[in-house]
This record gives structure tokens, sequence and C-alpha cells, in this order.
């Protein structure tokens, strides 16, 4: 046997391990995305019985919204064990999300809380403003990398 027929089968068969990795990792994360999306509803259903719906609400979309985060890494996931090349985009996607995420959670977190002089308000406003700058970047980044992408046909 040559060293190249050698090299080739070695080649091969690392390739198709990576794909199977990718398939069962995507496996994986969709069963972590349909339990997260069980155990929103089953930790719901305790705050909605006690007349806590704010708290309800709160959990649910911080649940829903991890769940998206999951949804578009599995997009990646896919993606990658299909076309074998790595995209940026879906990344920035998860980031983007990510950040509203956190956003949402602080500012139905912070309702009852507002008070200028109150220091855990004021971190509050601190990271809402980073996570701002950071979602206005993650933005920026896409459109840079989807103009700076050659045109598809």
């Amino acid at each position: 046997m040559s060293e190249h027929h050698v090299a080739n089968a070695s080649a091969n068969f690392l390739s198709k391990a990576e794909h199977y990795i990718y398939v069962v990792a995507g496996y994986i994360l969709v069963v972590a995305a349909a339990g997260l999306l069980v155990s929103a509803v089953v930790e719901l259903i305790p705050d909605v019985l006690s007349y806590n719906y704010v708290a309800a609400m709160v959990h649910l979309l911080d649940r829903v919204l991890l769940v998206l985060m999951l949804a578009e890494i599995i997009y990646t996931v896919q993606r990658i064990a299909r076309t074998r090349a790595l995209e940026a985009t879906p990344f920035l996607v998860v980031g983007i999300i990510a950040a509203v995420r956190r956003v949402l959670v602080i500012t139905a977190e912070s309702v009852e809380d507002i008070h200028m002089q109150n220091p855990k308000f004021q971190a509050a406003m601190l990271e809402l403003a980073l996570l701002g700058v950071m979602i206005l970047l993650l933005a920026v980044a896409m459109y840079l990398l989807r103009r700076s992408a050659p045109p598809t046909q």
C-alpha cells in the first residue's frame, strides 16, 4: 500500500468522522432545545397558579430566546455538515439573540426597582448600555459581512 493511498484513506476516514460528529452534535442540540421548551412550560405552571404572571412571562421569554439560540446553532451545525464551510453570520445572529435576551430579562426584572441612586439600578443601566453597543456592533459586523460577500446566483 503506497503512502499516498494511506494518506487518502486517512483523510477520507477523518472527513466521514467529522461529518458524523456534526450530525450527532446536531441531534443532541435538538433534544436539548426540545427539553428546554418542555421545561419552560412545566416551570411556567407554578408561577401562573400563584398569579405571578410577570415572573412567569420573564422566565418563559428567557427560555424561548435560549431555544432560538439553540435553533440558530443547530442551523449552523447543519450548514457546516452539509457544506463543510464555517460561516460567521450564524454566530453573529446567536450573539444578537443572546444580547437581546439579556436586555429583555434585565428590563423585565428592573421594572419594580427604578431609583436612580440604587447601585443595582445603575449596574443594570450600565449593562443595558453595554449590551446596546454590543448589539449595534454585531449588527454592523453582519452588514459588513453580507456586503463583502460575493453575490449568490
